[in-house]
């Protein structure tokens, strides 16, 4: 008998199943259930259980790994079997907002089961690979209990007992992603109408992307500050820039939504007078939302 600690995982995508296998690999005896049972053939295949029910699945171990789409899907997988929830850790890498993270982790709670928030700074593919990350955040001593075997999964980066902490960190850095993300997206949509290729674009992106973090590094300092002066840039002339941007797209005859967006929160700091401003006093009007 494997003297590793027994694993259980609910949900099958392809973050499900990276996790599985790398727990596998590490010699954990892992218990797997999906609502779609055909996804853990090749798991079983290498030695996992197929529990025939949610309820099974979550008596097979005390650690419970979810990866669902959200956690009104979770709900909808585990309530019919809330009872079996008691005495057992749920690690929810499920991604939803704080407030819904809170609300979950007290369900869980009021079923005997102890909950541990987790946000998954990796794609499956980097799952057991040096360089993936994971916020956690719960109870201390149970993420202490059970550390050995999350970090097979990834490296874990422990935020504090709020179950919704993990989640506000995880969504902050998505927001970031996928905004910047599209930013790639609309550079190549402009070079494909101006006969350029992605392949064109990739090493003049990725020398963009390589200094940012010491311009990110320069804004932090003077926003905590509430520092915002003109001496290194204004918002007048990134008003310009972005607006030049906007007019290229539109040229080209792409798609101008989202330099669109940007050009008009360019304009509603200009409106509030923050001309003369750096463009970083943005920060202080997406504070609030737009009336």
């Amino acid at each position: 008998m494997s003297s590793k600690q027994s694993v259980t995982v609910i949900g099958l995508g392809p973050m499900g199943q990276a996790m599985s296998h790398a727990l596998l690999d590490k010699g954990h005896p892992v218990t797997v259930w999906n609502r779609t049972p055909s996804r853990a053939d090749a798991l079983v295949a290498r030695g996992a259980v197929l529990a025939k029910s949610a309820e099974d699945a979550l008596t097979a171990s005390e650690l419970v790994v979810l990866s669902l789409t959200d956690y009104d899907t979770m709900y909808a997988v585990l309530e019919p079997a809330s009872h079996a929830l008691a005495g057992r850790v749920l690690v929810n890498l499920s991604s939803d907002t704080p407030e819904k993270t809170r609300a979950g982790a007290r369900w869980v709670s009021e079923h005997g089961g102890v909950h541990l928030t987790g946000g998954v700074n990796a794609s499956p593919s980097g799952i057991g690979q040096p360089g993936a990350s994971t916020f956690y955040s719960g109870p201390r001593e149970v993420f202490e209990a059970h550390r050995s075997t999350l970090e097979v999964l990834t490296d874990t980066d422990y935020r504090g007992d709020d179950p919704g902490l993990a989640a506000l960190l995880y969504q902050i850095l998505v927001s970031m992603f996928w905004t910047s993300v599209l930013g790639y997206w609309q550079a190549i949509a402009l070079a494909d109408a101006n006969g350029l290729t992605a392949a064109d674009v990739l090493p003049h992106a990725t020398e963009l992307l390589t200094g940012m973090p010491d311009f990110l590094s320069v804004y932090a300092e003077r926003i905590d500050a509430g520092e915002h002066g003109g001496d290194v840039e204004r918002l007048a002339m990134g008003m310009a820039s972005v607006e030049h941007v906007l007019h290229t797209n539109a040229d080209a005859g792409v798609d101008t939504t989202l330099p669109a967006a940007v050009a008009a929160l360019f304009r509603r700091g200009m409106d509030a007078g923050h001309g003369a401003d750096s463009a970083s006093s943005l920060v202080e009007l997406m504070k609030t939302p737009t009336a």
